[in-house]
């Protein structure tokens, strides 16, 4: 049996982004209510990660929750970072702090509302609180761990200590337990089988966060790396190994299977070329159409995509720009120039997973919406010079998750039951000659550079 449902939760727009989790317990419970999950024998979360869910001594929330591209805490971001030094924070949780990371959000709300801080018993992600909805306990797992600041993706545990650079010395609200890749995090309740339509008492998976689930749906080996183009944009790989990448680029994640994915994270993907279509008044597959049609002349015009700020490089308070237009300017330039802007940001990341030891020599796979279109497909392959692979996976993320559940139910390793669910992977575009390619993203690099995009 296969169901797929969906209910929207209300839009955010950076630099606040806030959502109150009554929201998603509400969506889920109307995408439960189109499918017949009687017959479900195991479930499992793949949430957003980094938000701050701030709970007090009952577990209710206490204010909406801080998503994770809430840009709000940039300040405070660079505070902890100056505190510490960046290498410190590398070397201790894997990443040096942004903005996006739960520890700049409880600072934050520290400064701004400190008699919603002071209310603070515990702290959750959004995947946590929505297990904690399904199973009545508070858990996590690594790969949700991972973006909070306050976690060791090497040694898997918490570094409570750090906590007190929010909360002051001696703070130590609880935090959920962890759960490993293959354990449960609890069973359905009463109540929450009632509300969606399950039957309690089945298995629930350890959760997942972002982009670990879409790792396990493509059973991907170390070495593959996966462009994720959505909203935002991620670029990660699977490694056996941890990173620390004190530049700050690459986030140093565990993944979902008991390795690591090393990964870099852009606010700005499809959105651009969203806000692109809506500016020539196209729909997508036109936009994908005039690019392809534009010449690849070296001088051709670029987009720096910071619509909305951006996370990596981290410049919270960037804009774009549309940069090398001529009085000749053509849509064909301007909707090329719109996929490669975004292309071009997700390729410096894959050089700063280079840059920081992580193996980067298997398949180039590209998923997300995105992942549909043949223009993003095509210049990904043209400027990477790497053949790109995709699957008919259409909800890689979702499909994670039920890895998870599956491996639980069955009492199996979850790295095992991803290699067996692993879709197949088919080549969608190849690398075209004579693209300009390097002096295209060197320009792009250059142009990205300046200080006169902030602010």
């Amino acid at each position: 049996m296969f169901g797929v449902a969906c209910s929207p939760h209300p839009p955010t727009t950076p630099l606040v982004s806030e959502q109150r989790p009554a929201d998603w317990w509400a969506a889920l419970q109307s995408a439960a209510r189109q499918l017949d999950l009687r017959d479900v024998v195991a479930i499992s979360v793949d949430g957003q990660g980094h938000g701050l869910v701030a709970l007090d001594d009952s577990y209710t929330v206490i204010r909406p929750t801080k998503l994770w591209n809430d840009t709000t805490s940039a300040p405070e971001a660079a505070e902890l970072v100056r505190r510490l030094g960046p290498e410190v924070w590398a070397k201790r949780t894997g990443s040096v702090p942004t903005a996006a990371f739960t520890i700049t959000k409880l600072l934050w709300l520290a400064r701004h509302e400190p008699g919603n801080f002071a209310r603070i018993a515990a702290i959750a992600l959004p995947a946590d609180w929505i297990m904690f909805r399904l199973t009545g306990a508070l858990r996590t797992d690594r790969s949700a761990a991972s973006g909070t600041g306050y976690f060791s993706p090497a040694d898997s545990a918490w570094l409570p200590d750090l906590l007190e650079l929010a909360g002051g010395e001696g703070w130590r609200p609880e935090l959920p337990v962890l759960v490993g890749p293959d354990e449960a995090a609890g069973s359905v309740s009463t109540a929450a089988g009632e509300a969606l339509g399950l039957p309690a008492g089945i298995p629930v998976g350890p959760g997942c966060n972002d982009q670990p689930p879409a790792a396990l749906s493509f059973g991907i080996r170390d070495g593959d790396v996966v462009i994720s183009i959505g909203t935002s944009g991620t670029v990660f790989t699977r490694s056996s190994t941890p990173t620390a990448d004190a530049s700050g680029a690459v986030t140093g994640v565990a993944d979902a299977s008991g390795a690591f994915l090393p990964l870099v994270c852009t606010l700005n993907a499809a959105k651009v070329t969203d806000v692109f279509a809506r500016i020539l008044d196209i729909d997508h597959d036109e936009l994908a159409r005039l690019a392809l049609e534009a010449p690849a002349d070296a001088d051709r015009p670029i987009v720096v995509p910071y619509l909305d700020g951006e996370r990596t490089p981290n410049r919270p308070l960037a804009r774009g720009t549309l940069a090398g237009f001529r009085s000749d300017l053509t849509r064909q330039q301007v909707a090329r120039a719109a996929f490669e802007g975004v292309v071009c940001g997700l390729l410096d990341g894959l050089d700063a997973l280079e840059r920081a030891g992580a193996p980067t020599d298997g398949r180039l796979i590209v998923t997300g919406g995105g992942a549909r279109s043949a223009a993003y497909r095509q210049f990904l392959a043209d400027l990477s010079g790497r053949p790109v692979y995709a699957s008919d996976l259409s909800e890689a993320a979702a499909a994670g998750a039920a890895v998870q559940a599956a491996a639980v139910f069955h009492r199996l390793r979850v790295v095992d039951m991803a290699t067996a669910w692993a879709p197949p992977l088919f080549i969608v575009a190849e690398p075209r000659p004579r693209q300009n390619a390097e002096e295209l993203r060197v320009r792009y690099q250059r142009l990205a550079s300046e200080e006169r995009l902030d602010g």
